[in-house]
């Protein structure tokens, strides 16, 4: 099974890309299911169907689509520790609400929407699984560190144990004379998350797509999630560039949007090449229903196949060696004299001449950098590589 997930910042048109590419890799007699954990439930507005729920639901042929409600999946994975710990607060007076705010701790609808991933490979009913991941810094973060949400889970013995001995001490509290039920550290749960932790990272088997508009905000949200899928070793095959104004406009306002946003295109080619960008126009009316998405994914896709690799490679990594750390990064067109580098805090700005002028790309930089220096940057064919090195004092 294929896995695509697409993310970026909200409005940008993620979940109509995602169902988009699901609509046309179902219309090319691949069997597929778009999965969202978005908590606005967007799936059904984007589809136009009023009932897409948490059991995949058949929209059309090869097609369908299954809404991540985490309360229900807590409900499902840790049922009866809920039970005993709404039972101790329930004696207390506090309400049983309770159960809604434990569902939604940060971070649990990110957890569940992987493991949603989990259950549909177990099924084995589907070709490819196209997942709209919800648009916040907590959703990336449980995408880019899949690996660590295993090792972490041990360390606490996992989040059955966690809520085990919150169970624990919660009889305690209410001097229970009745001992909670013996809750079984989970390996199996932590196994999961761990197999995902293999998918993720396979680039034969998932593709991240990144998904932004031509303006300044979202395109530096995409580069951080770049840099980090990068830092992580996601393959990165694509980035889309959402609702780009056509510049055939007669109004002057219009037309000074139409340019400025073109300018924004194209440096975004350059900051995540070799990556390959598909822009799509800024459509007259609401993008909704299997039409309309269809409509979408041909100007999307053209003559591609949405189910391809459509990159395969590493256009930025990381190496460390002892108490340095070596960032190398693709950069096109550029020559020993026409790049300047500076660092600003936790960014990297670097000025490329090009054919047109300079551009300046700003590259947030990972976090184990922090305590580090920049110490030399040398441009080595298409390949410019930047060592930092710890600061000795």
């Amino acid at each position: 099974m294929r896995l695509i997930i697409y993310t970026g910042k909200g409005g940008t048109g993620k979940t109509v890309t995602s169902c988009s590419t699901a609509v046309k890799l179902a219309r090319g007699d691949k069997k597929t299911i778009v999965i969202s954990a978005d908590p606005a439930h967007t799936l059904s507005d984007a589809f136009m169907i009023a009932d897409i729920g948490t059991e995949p639901k058949e929209i059309q042929s090869n097609l369908y689509a299954l809404q991540v409600d985490p309360v229900i999946e807590m409900n499902r994975q840790y049922g009866s520790t809920l039970s005993n710990v709404i039972s101790i607060f329930s004696s207390k007076g506090i309400d049983e609400s309770l159960a809604y705010e434990v569902a939604m701790l940060p971070g649990m609808t990110q957890l569940f929407s992987l493991l949603k991933i989990d259950e549909m490979m177990q099924t084995k009913l589907f070709d490819f699984t196209v997942l709209d991941m919800p648009a916040s810094g907590e959703a990336l973060r449980y995408l880019y560190f899949p690996q660590l949400v295993g090792s972490i889970g041990r360390k606490l013995s996992g989040l059955a144990g966690m809520f085990s001995e919150v169970t624990k001490m919660l009889h305690l509290f209410s001097r229970s004379s009745n001992p909670p039920r013996n809750i079984q550290y989970n390996g199996e749960f932590l196994d999961r998350l761990e197999t995902l932790s293999e998918v993720i990272r396979n680039p034969d088997i998932t593709s991240l797509r990144l998904v932004a508009n031509p303006d300044t905000f979202s395109i530096e949200n995409a580069k951080r999630a770049f840099i980090s899928a990068s830092l992580y070793g996601i393959n990165v095959d694509l980035a889309v560039i959402n609702k780009v104004m056509p510049s055939d406009s007669p109004d002057q306002y219009y037309l000074k949007w139409a340019d400025l946003q073109r300018t924004k295109v194209e440096e975004a080619k350059i900051n995540f090449y070799p990556i390959p960008v598909k822009e799509v126009e800024l459509y007259p009316n609401e993008l909704r229903g299997l039409d309309m998405l269809q409509t979408n994914a041909e100007l999307l896709f053209r003559n591609d196949n949405p189910g391809d690799i459509l990159y395969r490679g590493k256009p930025i990594t990381f190496k460390t060696e002892g108490s340095s750390l070596m960032m190398s990064m693709k950069v096109p067109f550029t020559y020993k004299d026409d790049f300047d580098i500076e660092r600003h805090g936790d960014q990297l700005s670097i000025k490329l001449k090009n054919p047109t002028g300079h551009l300046v790309n700003v590259i947030p930089l990972p976090i184990a950098t922090m305590g580090m220096k920049l110490v030399k940057a040398k441009l080595e064919k298409d390949e410019l590589n930047i060592l930092f090195e710890k600061n000795i004092k």
